[in-house]
């Protein structure tokens, strides 16, 4: 019975580390920058202040990455709402 215990503890955490490893790398891919977040928070547009509000983080920074990809003098170009 002990040596069942010496060996299957080992691979049951080994098993462990190997399935957070894989949920932790999916998780830093998925994560935002601070000084993107920083830069939005200092500066935000209503639309993108909404978007925040109302969807979370994610959509809040998808405008504010389209504001910021628009050229320079350009508006970005609003999207009409379907009925």
């Amino acid at each position: 019975m002990t040596a069942w215990l010496s060996v299957l503890v080992p691979l049951l955490v080994m098993f462990f580390a190997l399935g957070m490893e894989r949920v932790e790398s999916k998780l830093r891919e998925s994560t935002v920058r601070p000084e993107e977040l920083e830069e939005l928070l200092e500066r935000p547009r209503p639309d993108e202040v909404r978007a925040l509000f109302r969807q979370g983080t994610v959509r809040a920074l998808e405008l504010f990455r389209l504001r910021n990809r628009a050229p320079r003098g350009r508006k970005p170009q609003k999207r009409e709402k379907a009925a």
